[in-house]
């Protein structure tokens, strides 16, 4: 169980369509928050639990118009019946194993030239329709491939393997985010060529995927026009973990009331360095930019691979 997600116990599956079987393992994850609710249980021999309940109630409320923060305290975080020491504990934990992992999937990627970006939004924000764009816009030039993330269906994996693109499902179940462990599974069944680019789709949900190192060069963060302006200050971990945020949808912009330099300062208020892009997936207006942003990074992920290589050759010299 994780503390940095809303996660349940739940199976994690990745698909691959039209494949006779799906591999299934289990993943397991837990939430926090900021109050501390300590319940000590006895449990006799007859398996009758004594219930003394030590509510220690640590809230670090805020009360300014009304609020009640919860996101204080050590693990900014809040578990019923754990206190936040634990939750820390457990927290540091979760994300050393999944740290490792990742660094697994960092190696192997600079190894072999391999552009990784994992894709990272709110549910609806578009990052389908734009991975599908940016794919015909590129599948002449670049080899590629995605991993899919969502907690059901094959639905987004097969309309990128209607581009003629290879694409992996990875089903959460219960789990609101990718993790390091099934990507690399995922990259397994993938094979992606060297000097290629790796599209990994995330769950939509801008609080949980923001801890999760996934092994990628880097977190893209794409925001629909019709969220609001707030975003980027209301899950500032996402936006600070991001180096690029891509503004959606730009299309809508004549029939909205939305503030796009308001959004781009608030960005850049969580994130000083963020590069940003306005694209809409519609009429194309900004895709030149993404397609220029994607090869300049992946020409970047080839020369670091050839680095390692001309070290490999010497070393073996």
């Amino acid at each position: 169980m994780c503390t940095v997600c809303g996660c349940s116990a739940g199976e994690t599956r990745i698909e691959k369509a039209g494949a006779p079987g799906a591999h299934a393992h289990a993943h397991e994850h837990t939430h926090a928050d900021g109050t501390t609710h300590v319940h000590a249980h006895s449990h006799d021999d007859a398996g009758i639990d004594d219930h003394s309940h030590d509510h220690d109630h640590h809230h670090h409320h805020h009360h300014g118009e009304g609020a009640i923060d919860y996101g204080q305290g050590p693990a900014r975080a809040h578990a019923p019946g754990m206190s936040q020491a634990r939750m820390v504990a457990i927290e540091q934990d979760i994300l050393a194993k999944n740290n490792a992992y990742a660094a697994a999937n960092r190696a192997l990627f600079n190894a072999h030239g391999i552009l990784a970006l994992n894709l990272v939004s709110s549910p609806g924000s578009g990052k389908t329709t734009l991975l599908v764009k940016t794919i015909e816009r590129l599948k002449h030039d670049l080899m590629m491939c995605v991993i899919e993330g969502d907690q059901q269906t094959c639905n987004d994996a097969e309309r990128i393997r209607a581009t003629g693109v290879k694409a992996l499902q990875v089903n959460t179940g219960k789990g609101c985010h990718l993790d390091a462990h099934m990507v690399g599974h995922a990259v397994e069944h993938l094979s992606p060529a060297d000097s290629s680019v790796l599209f990994i789709e995330n769950v939509g949900n801008l609080v949980c995927p923001a801890a999760f190192d996934l092994g990628e060069a880097h977190k893209v963060v794409i925001l629909s026009v019709t969220e609001g302006e707030d975003k980027p200050l209301k899950y500032p971990d996402m936006f600070h973990a991001a180096d690029l945020m891509i503004l959606a949808k730009t299309d809508l912009l004549p029939h909205l009331d939305f503030d796009v330099g308001q959004t781009i300062s608030n960005a850049r208020k969580i994130n000083p360095g963020i590069k940003v892009l306005q694209v809409s997936a519609k009429t194309g207006e900004g895709l030149d930019a993404w397609i220029q942003w994607i090869k300049a990074a992946r020409a970047l992920a080839a020369i670091g691979r050839g680095d390692l290589l001309a070290t490999a050759a010497v070393q073996g010299s």
